[in-house]
């Protein structure tokens, strides 16, 4: 069950788009689709540890209420980091979704 209490930050998610450029030329921008709370997870140290050594991923879990279309084409924005989504799971019956992230460099 999700805790709406525990989300107490604030994320965007965004999603590319094409745009024309002043000379007319398309261009690809991240255009905000929404800006939501969140639970922030950051996975422990354990999680990191793979059959090769440390990863160097900064990944870190979203809990949001649940939001149709998100779709890991998208990224999430937050304290001015961009994260990829790497994957999407729902919570419940459309209660919640977990969006795992990663760090974009």
């Amino acid at each position: 069950m999700l805790n709406i209490g525990d989300m107490d930050r604030r994320i965007t998610i965004e999603r590319e788009s094409e745009t024309l450029s002043p000379s007319g030329d398309p261009r690809k921008i991240w255009a905000p689709v929404a800006t939501i709370w969140a639970e922030v997870l950051q996975q422990s140290a354990s999680e990191f540890f793979t059959g090769y050594g440390e990863a160097e991923t900064g990944t870190v879990i979203f809990r949001v209420r649940y939001r149709p279309g998100v779709t890991t084409a998208d990224r999430v924005i937050h304290d001015g980091t961009a994260y990829g989504i790497k994957e999407i799971k729902e919570i419940g019956r459309r209660d919640a979704l977990e969006l795992r992230g990663e760090a974009l460099k």
